[in-house]
């Protein structure tokens, strides 16, 4: 069998990527910091739905042979967003968020060499350290315990969500543009969650507090962009080094907590994130 060889990642895809996490990073701390975390996702659905409709009319449909893709990622999409929030509902944002976007780099990395994708060594060595130090973080200050599996066993699972779309998109985006691609994917999944959130509560979500309604709406544009960003950089096919690199968004979750949360940056803490910063390095050689 011929395999194929995955170069590492431009510089300026390193950048863009890392770019995207911190987006993702923000967009999941206004989120998290939404009392009523129903209503926050079901904004962040609505924000998918009213842009990524827009986006369609302007833009126009896809390609006929794009659809099967955009279909199976809005799908799982949906899975990801309600395994997110599942998880959220279960355990701490500090525990769960790593442990979900620390698992999907070396799926991601266990598909590519299935598919018979020769990665450089030190492209697999850098996700190995990036996805090491993530997890490290998840584990800092805290405690297995048999209450804490339920959480960690969605957050998994959210994990491997993730590394599906990966794969789905980044096939996607060879071949079909990538605006187009994306204002398709978040209006299809888009209505889930809103849908979801008027079953449950009516008449009484017209009640939010402008506040609530602001943060949610913010950070699905902020969400959009950092998705938006992670598919142009996909179409350079170093899938799972961006998978990888697009996991640092825990990091920037960490200083994002630090400086503007008043979050304590303990030594543990300190060195996993010297250890994904040298995962990006790797991966970048």
């Amino acid at each position: 069998m011929t395999t194929a060889t995955t170069a590492g990642p431009s510089a300026g895809i390193v950048a863009l990527t890392l770019l995207a996490a911190l987006l993702h990073a923000t967009w999941n701390a206004v989120a998290h910091g939404v009392p009523d975390r129903l209503a926050g996702f079901a904004l962040l659905g609505t924000t998918y739905v009213v842009v990524g409709g827009a986006a369609a009319i302007v833009l126009g449909p896809p390609p006929a042979a794009a659809w099967p893709p955009i279909l199976a990622s809005a799908g799982i999409h949906v899975v990801y967003v309600l395994l997110l929030w599942w998880s959220y509902q279960l355990g701490e944002f500090s525990q769960v968020y790593p442990v979900a976007r620390g698992t999907a780099p070396w799926v991601v990395a266990v598909v590519e060499i299935a598919r018979g994708e020769d990665l450089p060594t030190l492209q697999l060595v850098g996700i190995g350290v990036i996805s090491l130090g993530l997890l490290s973080l998840a584990l800092d200050g805290g405690r297995l315990s048999w209450s804490s599996l339920p959480a960690l066993g969605a957050a998994l699972a959210t994990g491997v969500s993730i590394a599906a779309y990966t794969v789905v998109d980044a096939t996607a985006v060879s071949t079909t543009p990538v605006a187009v691609y994306a204002a398709w994917l978040f209006l299809l999944q888009g209505p889930v969650m809103p849908l979801i959130a008027l079953a449950r509560r009516g008449r009484a979500l017209r009640g939010l507090g402008r506040p609530v309604v602001l943060a949610g709406l913010a950070g699905g544009l902020v969400s959009l962009a950092a998705y938006g960003l992670v598919l142009v950089a996909q179409t350079s096919g170093a899938t799972a080094a961006i998978a990888a690199l697009r996991e640092t968004s825990i990091v920037f979750g960490a200083l994002i907590g630090t400086v503007f949360l008043g979050e304590r940056l303990g030594p543990g803490r300190a060195v996993s994130a010297a250890v994904v910063a040298v995962g990006i390095v790797l991966v970048d050689l």
